[in-house]
């Protein structure tokens, strides 16, 4: 006892010391093993590796994308005793813009793991030490992507790691230097494209997706040539006039030209890696929002493919099929969570199942050779606004939600409360907001459930009428949120052989971003107040809890050197309310590990407040993934239909704010406390108020209360 309190004794200033130092790492000692070797998979073990085990291959644990691991030698009995084997800080993508949501490779005791500025790390699995580093060239200048700067993960094949980048370019590198072998520029950022979703590799081919639906793109998947970055095919989720799917848009020869050019910017992004069905020959995944997300009169239809899940020959990228998850998407109600393959039995019969839990709040249940539904799913009517072109049914599966489906109690300030799918115009309903996101699943043979993580917060939605303008945001909302609400999460299994829950936790905070099951029955999860959590995955019950030091918004994973069995998870910050400007930790977790949890980030927030950042005269107006950085505030709010931009600004005593209304409707700038008061603002007019007091104030527009701001004076 007295040793393994020394061993922990130092181990405690060692990690002190790694905690305060970017680039720098802690290990307990290891001793014999082999020296770590630089191997790509080969098309044959990614073909026929199933799921994770010793080592993990490809994003996901294995081409299906069911982060599960035959890894047993961690379980239910003896989790309770996991410590910390290494910590590595990595010095790379450190400040409140990144966010750190890797899952790493692991090939043969080597682990490869991008950053948020996508520079690239090859660290010895064993140990966390570094054995080599790309740092990417990317323009730090790029207000245009979303949400956050971030890198889900690289690929491994022919002697390479590839990845794509924020600038819209991809790249290969060399697996054992770490030096560029080739790269090709797909598209110009400056157009509003970036590349967030993990690569995969399989059979001489690279596969990426593009980002960027914010801004009025027009989405696409590549098969690039893995040998030379060549683009072997490219496959548009939003199809042109003649292809399949073109008729759900608005046609070219619309006399209108903002619908007539509709498809050309209708979003439909791609956010994450595809799954590969190598027997079958296809490929899947899911995709994003239209565009503009929220103003739905201006591209009437269905909008194939968007909010989809599509599958393509992944040799040609010719289509297969498409299930549409939302029709006309009017909410940000799309499928950014990767596609799960999986085989299940259905009424006695083994069938090839494909999974996919929608921002709707339902995992929906796919046989994965033809899009047809394995667990029954009903086209049901839903409210209308025919200026909003909404559908008149949206697709409903049977089974259990995984969050809750409507806003039932009232709020202050906001008049209309509804639930999913009901239709809004230009007075923001209350419902509920995304319950998937980007949070990868799982699936567990064993058990069969599919574990997913959801959001539950209110926001309400409205539409605004907007222009699209090459290189800028196109959303067309003016969506607010409902302040003093609750922020809640949930972790669920999901049976998918019913799409029933099987057992579920709602826990406080911002939702997870990710898990991993494995075969000793465990189910590990981290959390945006920086703990990794574990699980017993049959029945909930939480074995487990490890504070990281920075929220984790990485999925966890798991490996095997040597005989022993880890478990890493990318610990960086800037989720559940908290900035972090030092997020670049890298975990690993062993039996015989003897690091200790260190202190915890502060509180995640709990209830919703006025967000975004604080502006001060002179500063840009907007954040680091919003338009707006190529203007001033000079003491100007612009307000409009239904905002105030900026919403928070900082003030010398003594500073004499304008209010000017760019909208089409009367608004107000009227204190909460009814200290003070613009009176009505006529569209094309303004108003002034002198702030000579220091303090904080809150103030809404008293026609509008849901548009609301705050002023801090110093």
């Amino acid at each position: 006892m007295r040793r393994l309190g020394f061993i922990r004794g130092v181990a405690a200033v060692a990690v002190a010391a790694v905690l305060l130092l970017p680039g720098s790492s802690f290990a307990q000692q290891t001793s014999g093993g082999s020296t770590p070797a630089f191997r790509a998979p080969t098309d044959q073990e990614l073909t026929e590796t199933k799921s994770g085990g010793v080592n993990w291959i490809t994003y996901g644990g294995a081409l299906s994308n069911q982060r599960y691991s035959t890894l047993d030698q961690i379980n239910t009995s003896n989790v309770s005793t996991l410590r910390g084997a290494w910590l590595t800080r990595l010095g790379s993508a450190r400040g409140s813009k990144y966010i750190f949501e890797a899952d790493p490779l692991v090939i043969d005791g080597v682990m490869y793991i991008p950053t948020g500025n996508d520079d690239i790390f090859a660290l010895d699995g064993k140990t966390g030490r570094k054995l080599w580093e790309y740092n990417s060239d990317i323009p730090q200048t790029n207000d245009l992507i979303c949400c956050g700067w971030d890198n889900r993960g690289v690929a491994s094949g022919m002697g390479m790691i590839f990845t794509g980048q924020l600038d819209g370019s991809f790249v290969a590198l060399d697996q054992t230097t770490g030096k560029v072998m080739w790269r090709t520029q797909l598209e110009d950022y400056h157009d509003g494209y970036s590349i967030t979703g993990a690569t995969r590799y399989y059979d001489g081919m690279v596969f990426t997706g593009m980002s960027g639906g914010e801004n009025g793109i027009r989405g696409r998947v590549y098969g690039l040539d893995a040998k030379t970055g060549n683009e072997v095919w490219r496959f548009y989720t939003i199809p042109g006039p003649g292809d399949i799917g073109g008729d759900t848009w608005p046609a070219p020869t619309n006399p209108d030209p903002v619908l007539a050019q509709a498809y050309t910017h209708g979003g439909g992004t791609v956010w994450q890696a595809p799954a590969i069905d190598p027997e079958l020959g296809m490929m899947y995944f899911s995709t994003g929002n239209a565009g503009p997300d929220y103003l739905g009169q201006v591209r009437p239809g269905d909008n194939l493919f968007t909010a989809s899940i599509v599958a393509l020959d992944y040799k040609t990228g010719q289509y297969k099929w498409h299930f549409q998850e939302v029709h006309h998407d009017i909410w940000d109600y799309d499928a950014p969570s990767p596609v799960v393959l999986f085989d299940q039995t259905y009424n006695g019969q083994v069938r090839k199942g494909l999974s996919e839990p929608g921002k709707t709040g339902w995992v929906y249940y796919l046989d994965r050779t033809n899009g047809q539904p394995l667990i029954g799913i009903n086209e049901v009517p839903v409210s209308q606004e025919p200026r909003m072109a909404t559908a008149a049914t949206q697709p409903i599966p049977n089974g259990d939600k995984f969050v809750k489906d409507c806003s039932t109690d009232p709020i202050p300030g906001f008049p209309v409360l509804g639930c999913m799918f009901d239709a809004f115009y230009d007075v923001p309903v209350v419902m509920p907001s995304s319950a998937s996101n980007f949070s990868p699943s799982s699936f567990d043979p064993q058990t069969g459930f599919t574990y997913v993580m959801g959001g539950e917060t209110l926001t309400g939605r409205a539409m605004k009428p907007e222009q699209f303008v090459l290189g800028k945001r196109y959303t067309g909302g003016a969506a607010v949120t409902p302040l003093d609400t609750p922020i809640l999460n949930t972790i669920t299994a999901m049976d998918s052989r019913t799409n029933k829950i099987a057992w579920q936790h709602e826990l406080p905070g911002d939702r997870s971003y990710g898990v991993v099951s494995t075969a000793g029955g465990v189910l590990f999860k981290g959390q945006v107040d920086g703990n990794l959590v574990a699980y017993d995955a049959k029945t909930g019950d939480e074995l487990w809890k490890f504070q990281t030091g920075w929220g984790i918004s990485a999925p966890p994973m798991t490996y095997s050197i040597d005989g022993v069995q880890y478990v890493a998870v990318a610990s960086g910050g800037n989720r559940g309310g908290n900035s972090t400007t030092d997020g670049d930790a890298v975990w690993a977790f062993s039996l015989g590990g003897t690091i200790d949890q260190v202190a915890a980030p502060p509180p995640v927030q709990t209830k919703t407040a006025l967000s975004g950042p604080v502006v001060k005269i002179g500063q840009p107006v907007g954040r680091v993934d919003t338009q707006g950085q190529d203007k001033l505030f000079e003491g100007t709010i612009d307000t409009v239909d239904y905002a105030f931009t900026p919403t928070r600004v900082s003030i010398p005593a003594g500073t004499t704010l304008t209010w000017s209304n760019s909208g089409s409707v009367i608004h107000t700038a009227t204190a909460t406390n009814g200290n003070w008061d613009t009176g009505d603002i006529t569209p094309g007019s303004s108003a002034d108020v002198t702030f000579n007091t220091p303090g904080t104030y809150s103030y809404n527009c008293n026609p509008h209360p849901w548009m609301l701001g705050q002023i801090v004076v110093t």
